[in-house]
């Protein structure tokens, strides 16, 4: 029988997008190689413990052709001999959720279900951490990414895996969410083997958002000045995109008050800066804004700052 991944999961809905995901982290290389499947048409499963990756397309197509989530694990199960020692959770399209935990599954092993969502794991250090799963993802505000990601860093807190923790994935199937609308592939993040491996999904995530997917035209913009676009400028210097006597860290001070200003030569920088990370989602205008909202909450330093504000900022917009 092949290895076995200590995991725990969350597979979810959000009904106002009608958006299907799932969010794991095992200690097990490669994760999301091998639990999550999710089709905008159809729903998502995670398959677990000694995971029968069968269920995933099987489970998708019971879904299509009309089964609820309970009679999904129960059609997928029922003709498994060796579903004992499987893990398994389902969510469709319809809202409808249901997961099995296997009887030989190591403890703590369990699952829990709310209102459009399930929690599953398997040699957990304890019953908290699915506790803490669901509670994290009924109350954390945003979007679906940013709940399924909340719930990984919940259930890590309150226990986690037993065996430790070395990879995470979120895979999020939208209507025409994919590349340029050609597919349902909205959010596909892997993290295959790290020391912190949901931090780095997080990390890894935001940068994806930015690049990938597409916010609503904000009403108005701001304009960076005083000390954040000082930073901003001398960041942007740092990395080479603006010379550095030419940065508003330098001189470019408005003589009337005093304040540090964003000027030509800055924005230009920030739209090299734009073009050369692939962030052409985004107005030069609308990244300015999102540097002036975000960079105070932002995290890291260098480019990894530069992101995490545009990020941050950019969370005032709906997805579309």
């Amino acid at each position: 029988m092949p290895v076995r991944p200590s995991t725990f999961s969350i597979v979810a809905r959000d009904p106002e997008t009608d958006a299907v995901g799932v969010a794991v982290q095992s200690k097990f290389v490669g994760v999301g190689a091998v639990v999550p499947f999710a089709s905008a048409d159809a729903g998502a499963v995670a398959t677990q413990s000694y995971a029968n990756v069968a269920y995933g397309p099987d489970g998708l197509d019971l879904l299509r052709e009309g089964h609820d989530a309970a009679e999904v694990v129960e059609r997928l199960t029922e003709s498994d001999d060796e579903a004992p020692s499987r893990q398994v959770g389902v969510v469709g399209t319809d809202g409808s959720v249901a997961a099995f935990t296997g009887e030989d599954c190591h403890d703590h092993a369990g699952d829990l279900q709310g209102e459009g969502y399930t929690v599953q794991g398997n040699i957990l250090e304890n019953a908290e951490t699915l506790t803490a799963m669901a509670e994290a993802f009924e109350e954390t505000e945003g979007g679906l990414p940013e709940r399924l990601i909340a719930a990984l860093h919940a259930g890590n807190e309150a226990g986690g895996d037993k065996r430790g923790e070395q990879a995470a994935a979120l895979y999020v199937a939208k209507p025409e969410g994919g590349y340029d609308g050609r597919n349902d592939r909205w959010v596909d993040v892997r993290v295959d083997d790290h020391e912190a491996p949901i931090d780095e999904l997080e990390r890894v995530f935001k940068l994806y958002d930015v690049t990938l997917l597409e916010r609503e035209t904000p009403e108005g913009t701001r304009e960076l000045t005083g000390e954040t676009a000082a930073a901003v400028s001398a960041t942007l210097a740092d990395l080479g995109f603006l010379d550095g006597t030419e940065s508003a860290a330098d001189d470019a001070v408005d003589a009337d008050d005093g304040s540090v200003s964003f000027g030509e030569a800055e924005r230009e920088a920030l739209e090299t800066f734009r073009g050369m990370n692939n962030f052409e989602n985004h107005p030069v205008a609308v990244l300015e804004d999102a540097l002036a909202r975000g960079w105070d909450a932002a995290e890291g330093e260098g480019e990894d700052r530069l992101v995490d504000a545009v990020w941050h900022g950019l969370s005032r917009l709906d997805r579309k």
